[in-house]
């Protein structure tokens, strides 16, 4: 089982001790302080960059998932590393590393499960990005696609009125553009 539920005991700030049921991931490599990454995989068109999403049902919500490529670490690989391969696996696309962020914890009122995001460049010139092969697992079924990052906001409030579920990691980065747009951050 990838998670095994706790009970800790902790004291509070007023000196309280008290519990907290909570779950961890059991599959984090020894030798890495993160379970898995998020990829941001952009590609550069004469139109403006476009973002590498993918739609993927996901038992637990019942319903399709609006997501980044993303995957777990495997034993003794970085994160840049997974991204790389997970990349390639889940989109058939290779890409160029351009960042990483430092460590995030996706919900820690309930879990450990951590991540780093990976930002990626896809060179579309490159011959090994012409005729896209995914490695899917026998059990993932993911439809890819790109999306103008200048749409993103938009178009996940559009894709949630179609009842989509969108991934935190795709709502927080159209969120974060769309602060950017909203508050002029990058105007001159």
């Amino acid at each position: 089982m990838p998670l095994r539920t706790f009970r800790s005991t902790y004291r509070d700030p007023r000196g309280k001790v008290r519990d907290w049921e909570h779950a961890e991931r059991s599959t984090r490599p020894k030798s890495s302080e993160i379970d898995g990454v998020g990829i941001v995989a952009v590609i550069q068109k004469a139109t403006g960059p476009e973002l590498v999403l993918q739609k993927q049902y996901r038992p637990p919500l019942d319903r399709i998932v609006i997501e980044v490529p993303a995957g777990l670490i495997d034993e003794g690989e970085t994160a840049e590393e997974a991204a790389l391969r997970e990349l390639k696996e889940e989109t058939g696309y290779v890409g160029v590393l351009s960042e990483s962020t430092p460590i995030m914890f996706n919900d820690p009122g309930f879990c450990n499960t951590n991540l780093k995001m990976v930002h990626v460049t896809v060179d579309m010139s490159n011959p090994a990005n012409q005729n896209l092969v995914p490695e899917l697992e026998e059990n993932e079924f993911i439809e890819v696609f790109t999306l103008p990052l200048k749409d993103l906001w938009e178009t996940c409030k559009k894709w949630e009125k179609e009842g989509y579920a969108i991934d935190a990691r795709v709502g927080t980065l159209a969120e974060g553009i769309e602060v950017a747009r909203t508050l002029n951050l990058f105007s001159k």
